[in-house]
C-alpha cells in the first residue's frame, strides 16, 4: 500500500495535511506495472493517475497502430482531461519499464478537491495543457497523420475498388490518386504506371507494386498472415463480430487462439454505416469502429489474427488439421466456425460486367464521398439497407430505396422507417425489381420493373448499392460438418440427430457433427441474425471449447 512519504513525492499532493494523506493512502489503488503493460485504455472511465516509480507514456490509436503522444516522468498525473470533464480516457496509459502508479477514483477526487480546492486548481491547469497546450491533443489534431500508402487507380475500376475497400476496412490510412484527374495525376511521383498497370500501390517512402494482390498489399503494410505456431488450442475461422468476441474471450481465458480472416476484420457488420441499436452505444455505432474496437481488444488480449487467407480444407480429428491457402498446415484441438456470410449475387443482366464499377453489394462508409450530389439506388428492405440509405443521404443527391414488397414493416426497425420519412432525399419504390444495369465503362442508369402498373422504367444511377441477403459459403467443409438445406451448420440438437456423431453425451448447444468443431454467428443454422446474438454466440463458443477440452483430457486419463 502507498504511504503518505511517497505520496508527498507527487507534487499535487505534497502541500496536503497529513490526516488527507492517510485518507488518501486507505482510497487509492497501488498498481505495479510490467514493462508494455496498460494501466488504462483510450476510452475507459475517468480516473486520476499519478506515477510514482519508473517511466510511462501516453498511447492513441492511429491508423491501426499505436502513437505515442507523451512521456510521463515519476511524480506526474495521467488523467486530468477525463477527470475534470467526466469523459472517458483520450489516450491510453503503459508502463515503460518497471513502474508503479496510483489511481484516484472520481468519487474520492470530487471528494479531495472539496476539501482542499487547490487540488482541483492544479488539477484543472494540467488539463488546460494538456488539451491546449504545445504539445496537447488540440496541436495533436491539427498535426497531420502520415499517410501509410498511396493509391493510384481509376474510381471505376474493380480492382480498384477492391483495394481501397481492403485498405479501408483494415484501418491503413491512406491518399487515392486518379490518373484521369490531372491535378491528382501530378502528385503522383514519377511516370505514371500504363493502364493497363492500375491500380497501382505505393509504400510511402517505400515499394510500388502494379495490380497487386491483397496479400501482397498485406505483406508490405507488415499485417500478420503467417501463422506463428503449429498448434493452437483453438482457431478460428472468421473475423466478424463472432469470430472477433471467440478471439477476444479465447485470448484473454489463456487459449492459444488463431483467427484467420480471408479479407479483412469486422465480416458483414463491419460494413455497416450505422448500428443504432447495439447495446451500450447509445448514439449509434458504426460497423468498422465497432470491429476496429474488437480487433484492437483481440489483439491486447494476445490472440493472433491473419488477414488474406483463406481456409481451404478441414482434416477432422484429434488434432484437427486445418489447410491455409498457399500450403500452410496448422492444427488445432478445436475449431470454431464463424465465417459469416456472403451477400447473395443478383443474375441481373449487366450486373457482372459492372460490380465494383458502380455496383456493389454491401457498402463501406469510403464510399460516400463517390455519391457526391449524384441519384443513387438501395436494393433491400433490412435494416442494413435502411442505414446505407441514412448514410449515403448526407453525400448523395437523392436515395432511392427500391423494393418489391409492399411495406418496410416488416422488415426493417421501425426506428430506421421513422428516420428514413423524415429525410427529404429518400425515397422508397414499393412493388419494383431491377431487371438491368445500363452503362459502357462504369453504371450509367438501371431499367426498373414495377409489378403493379407493370411499368419499366430508366433511371439515372450514380451508384447502386445491394442488401438483400446472404447466403452460407460452407462448400469447402468436410462432409462430416452436416449441414441444412440452404448451407449453413448444424449444431446442438440438430448436429446430434445426424447418424455420424460418435460420442455418448449430445453435442453441446454450438458443437457441430464434429466433436471439438463449433460455430457461432450467421454460418450457424439459426434464426436469428444479429450482432449482438453473433457476440454472444462467439463468447458462449470459447465456454464449450474449454468443456471440450476438459472432456478430452478426462477421456486420454481414462484410457
Amino acid at each position: 500500500m502507498v504511504t503518505p512519504e511517497e505520496l508527498r513525492s507527487i507534487p499535487l499532493f505534497a502541500s496536503l495535511e497529513e490526516p488527507d494523506l492517510e485518507w488518501l493512502c486507505r482510497v487509492m489503488a497501488d498498481i505495479t506495472l510490467s514493462p508494455g503493460e496498460y494501466v488504462v485504455h483510450d476510452g475507459d472511465p475517468p480516473a486520476l493517475f499519478a506515477l510514482l516509480d519508473g517511466q510511462g507514456e501516453a498511447v492513441k490509436v492511429v491508423d491501426g497502430d499505436d502513437r505515442v503522444i507523451g512521456k510521463r516522468e515519476p511524480g506526474t498525473l495521467f488523467g486530468e482531461i477525463s477527470i475534470v470533464l467526466g469523459t472517458p480516457q483520450p489516450a491510453g496509459f503503459r508502463a515503460v519499464g518497471e513502474a508503479r502508479v496510483v489511481r484516484l477514483d472520481p468519487h474520492d477526487y470530487h471528494a479531495l478537491a472539496a476539501i482542499v480546492p487547490e487540488v482541483a486548481t492544479h488539477v484543472g491547469r494540467n488539463a488546460a495543457d494538456r488539451i491546449g497546450g504545445p504539445k496537447g491533443l488540440q496541436a495533436l489534431a491539427s498535426s497531420p497523420t502520415p499517410y501509410r500508402a498511396i493509391v493510384l487507380g481509376h474510381r471505376w475500376d474493380a480492382a480498384c475498388a477492391d483495394l481501397r475497400r481492403f485498405l479501408d476496412r483494415n484501418q491503413v490510412r491512406f491518399r487515392w490518386f486518379q490518373p484521369d484527374i490531372p491535378a491528382e495525376a501530378a502528385e503522383w511521383e514519377g511516370a505514371l504506371p500504363a493502364e493497363g498497370d492500375c491500380p497501382a500501390f505505393r509504400i510511402v517512402n517505400g515499394k510500388t507494386v502494379f495490380r497487386p494482390q491483397l496479400r501482397r498489399v498485406a505483406e508490405l503494410l507488415e499485417m500478420d498472415f503467417e501463422p506463428a505456431a503449429a498448434e493452437y488450442d483453438t482457431v478460428v475461422v472468421g473475423a466478424g463480430p463472432a469470430g472477433l468476441a471467440a478471439g477476444v474471450y479465447g485470448a484473454s481465458e489463456g487459449l492459444r487462439t488463431l483467427v484467420v480472416e480471408r479479407e479483412a476484420p469486422g465480416g458483414q457488420a463491419g460494413t455497416s454505416s450505422r448500428i443504432e441499436n447495439y447495446l451500450g452505444f447509445p448514439s449509434g455505432v458504426s460497423g468498422d469502429d465497432l470491429s476496429s474496437r474488437a480487433l484492437q481488444q483481440a489483439r491486447r488480449l494476445g490472440a493472433e489474427i491473419l488477414v488474406t487467407r483463406s481456409i481451404t480444407r478441414i482434416d477432422a480429428g484429434e488434432p484437427h488439421q486445418l489447410h491455409l491457402d498457399g500450403g500452410d498446415v496448422v492444427q488445432a484441438k478445436t475449431i470454431i466456425l464463424a465465417c459469416g456470410v456472403s451477400w447473395r449475387q443478383l443474375e441481373i443482366e449487366g450486373f457482372d460486367r459492372l460490380v465494383g464499377k458502380g455496383i456493389f453489394y454491401g457498402a463501406a462508409r469510403s464510399e460516400a464521398s463517390n455519391t457526391h450530389g449524384l441519384d443513387i439506388q438501395v436494393i433491400g428492405a433490412g435494416n442494413s439497407a435502411g442505414q446505407a440509405a441514412m448514410f449515403f443521404s448526407t453525400h448523395a443527391r437523392s436515395v432511392t430505396i427500391l423494393y418489391r414488397g409492399e411495406s418496410l414493416e416488416k422488415s426493417m426497425s421501425n426506428y430506421l422507417i421513422e428516420q428514413l420519412a423524415k429525410r427529404k432525399n429518400i425515397h422508397t419504390r414499393f412493388h419494383t425489381e431491377v431487371t438491368a444495369a445500363r452503362g459502357d465503362g462504369s453504371l450509367e442508369a438501371i431499367d426498373v420493373h414495377n409489378s403493379e402498373t407493370g411499368e419499366t422504367t430508366r433511371l439515372e444511377s450514380g451508384g447502386l448499392f445491394i442488401f438483400i441477403g446472404a447466403d452460407a459459403e460452407t462448400s469447402w467443409l468436410p462432409e462430416d460438418v452436416k449441414l441444412d438445406p440452404r448451407g449453413y451448420v448444424l449444431t446442438g440438437a440438430e448436429a446430434g440427430a445426424a447418424e455420424c456423431w460418435p460420442l455418448d453425451r449430445d453435442p453441446y448447444l454450438l458443437e457441430t457433427s464434429v466433436p471439438g468443431i463449433f460455430a457461432a454467428g450467421d454460418v450457424r443454422f439459426s434464426p436469428v441474425k444479429r450482432v449482438a446474438a453473433a457476440v454472444g454466440e462467439g463468447s458462449m463458443a470459447i465456454a464449450f471449447v474449454h468443456q471440450y477440452l476438459r472432456d478430452a483430457e478426462a477421456r486420454a486419463k481414462g484410457a
